[in-house]
Formats: structure tokens, sequence, C-alpha cells
């Protein structure tokens, strides 16, 4: 086999506009079949787009396709557990919009799973997949910007139709479960540490109880400090700057660079100068090439990504405490 079968559970906007068009590129998987829970035109008409063979009624009816291998789950943040145990339980291998959970109780439910079935788990964050963020670690551990002090990571756009929305759901909406993950790992990514400490801040929408905007301030080991900001109803910006004692790298295109056909730029600036470094990639592909060389390489068994999917959300929880109570909230 040199392609996975995937199928995909539901028809959500970012499968249809970025996850859907990215396995038609990727070179190792194939989508084989979409459901949605109900037989509709939608999912007909994905279909016959995309050229997919298979078009289900139910999740349930997918999951049980033998001939299909992973399934990737574009589903409201509080249906990812649900789904993510019972695709475990026919054998299937996921591909999980971030945040995988809503808690880390729930991903630690969802690991059990996983290893217990043996199947591959990747989260999707697919910033991560762009190269501009290793080619950031590299000019950190080069010391051209001597030892970071600060990171600041800002994720924020304009919705302008709540009603109706899944980012207004109050099980698992809101800013910091939809963009503010975005900040959240790519701080602890890119400083590689996990935080101590958070304090946020931010405005709650009181018909639909979830926080539509919020600022908070993490602390790191060896007094390293971070600022993360998250908003629907901002100018869109989707970006993060990591200072040293002897400069500053700027990554304006940090989390979306495939809105500028996958150009990302890091900025780096010191006291001998400044210059810029342009990178392309394909990080949706990337994404799902990666998970599906998981699965073709690895046959379910080794490392599935738990840990950091884990402690982010520990962080994500933290922070919506914070934002609750009004206090700084200590982490382990």
């Amino acid at each position: 086999m040199d392609r996975i079968r995937w199928g995909v559970l539901g028809t959500a906007k970012i499968a249809q506009k970025e996850l859907l068009p990215a396995f038609s590129r990727a070179e190792n998987a194939t989508v084989t079949a979409i459901a949605s829970r109900t037989k509709n035109q939608k999912a007909e008409e994905i279909a016959q787009h995309f050229d997919i063979e298979k078009v289900y009624d139910s999740y349930e009816a997918l999951l049980d396709d033998e001939e299909i291998d992973a399934v990737y789950i574009p589903l409201p943040n509080n249906l990812h557990k649900e789904w993510v145990i019972k695709a475990a339980e026919k054998g299937k291998h996921i591909l999980c919009e971030k945040p995988a959970a809503l808690h880390a109780e729930e991903m630690a439910e969802m690991q059990t799973a996983c290893e217990k079935h043996n199947v591959q788990f990747v989260e999707a964050f697919m910033y991560r997949f762009h190269p501009q963020h290793e080619r950031v670690k590299e000019i950190i551990d080069s010391g051209e910007i001597g030892k970071v002090r600060f990171m600041r990571a800002s994720f924020s756009f304009l919705l302008e139709s709540k009603t109706g929305s899944i980012k207004m759901n109050p099980q698992g909406g809101g800013s910091i479960y939809d963009v503010g993950c975005y900040g959240i790992h790519a701080t602890r990514n890119i400083l590689r540490m996990e935080p101590e400490s958070v304090f946020v801040q931010g405005i709650m929408d009181t018909k639909h109880h979830v926080d539509t905007a919020a600022t908070g301030i993490m602390t790191f080991p060896d007094h390293v400090q971070a600022v993360f900001d998250a908003s629907f109803s901002m100018a869109r910006r989707a970006e993060y700057e990591v200072i040293g004692e002897k400069g500053r790298v700027v990554v304006p295109r940090a989390f979306r660079p495939d809105w500028f056909e996958g150009q990302g730029i890091v900025d780096i600036e010191t006291e001998s100068g400044t210059r810029r470094e342009t990178i392309v990639a394909d990080q949706y592909k990337a994404e799902v090439e990666y998970a599906s060389k998981r699965v073709l390489e690895n046959g379910g068994k080794g490392d599935m990504h738990f840990r950091d999917a884990i402690n982010n959300l520990r962080v994500i929880t933290a922070c919506l405490k914070s934002l609750r109570e009004n206090k700084t909230i200590q982490l382990n």
C-alpha cells in the first residue's frame, strides 16, 4: 500500500476549504468516503466535487467500512472525544482537528482508546508543519538573538455573524479554544518549555457564555515571559515574535501562510542589522502526508503525540479558569 484510504466525518467548512484540497494534493493519501449525520445534498455535492467514491448517511456507517484505513475528524470540539474513541474502536487511524479535546482528562481517555486498539493519532495543528518554525528554532539555538526573554503570539479575526456559529457554542467554543490555542501551542513549541503560571483577562459574550476576546500572560522557567491574545472582533492577524537579549525574530504569517500561497516570512532584527528570510511550503498537504506516513510506516505503533496535546489542554484549561476567576493559575 502506498496511499492511505481516508474517510471524512462531517462536512465542516475547514474540510471543504482546506483539508479535502490538501488530500487531493497529497502523494500518499486519498479520500474514499465522506459521511454526514443524515443523508443530505451537501455531502453528495462535496463527494462529486472532490471525486469521493462513497457517501454515508451516518458516521457509524463510514467507520464500519473495512476499506477505510483512517479518518479525518473536523467536527465541533465537544464531539471530538466521542468520535475519536469510536474510530479507534473500529481500528481507524485518526487525524483530529484542534483542540483535540476540551480538557486533559478527555485527552487521556482518547489516548487509552487509541493505545488499546493500536491506532495512530495526530492533532491537526497544521501550522507546525510549515518549516518556518523550525527555522526560528535554528536561529534561537544559534545564539544570534541571545537568550530568549519574551514571546508574543496573536491570532484574531472578525466574526461577523455569531448566530449559529459553532465558535459561539458554550461547549468548546470561544476565542481561546478556537484561535488562542494556536498562540499557546506555538509559545510552548518555540520556547520548548511548559508555563509555570497563567493570568488571563478577556471579554465574555453574555448571550452565548463564551469568551470573544482574551489576553493572557504566561510565565516560564528562568524568568521567561510570554503573552498571547485571541479575538473574534479584531482585524485578521496570525503572528508571533520572539525577543532575546540581543535581537528578535518576527513571524508575521505564523499560523496561516496559506493565505499567502504558502509563503512564510521570518524577519530577524539584531544589533548588526535586519534581514528577511522567505520560506514557502504547503502546510496542509504536509500535515496530511505526515499523518498518512505515520500509518504507512508505523502501523499503529509508537509515539502518538498525546503528551503534547495533554500539556496544551492543561494550559488552555488554566487560562479559562483564570478568565472566569480573575486570578493567576499555577501549573505543575
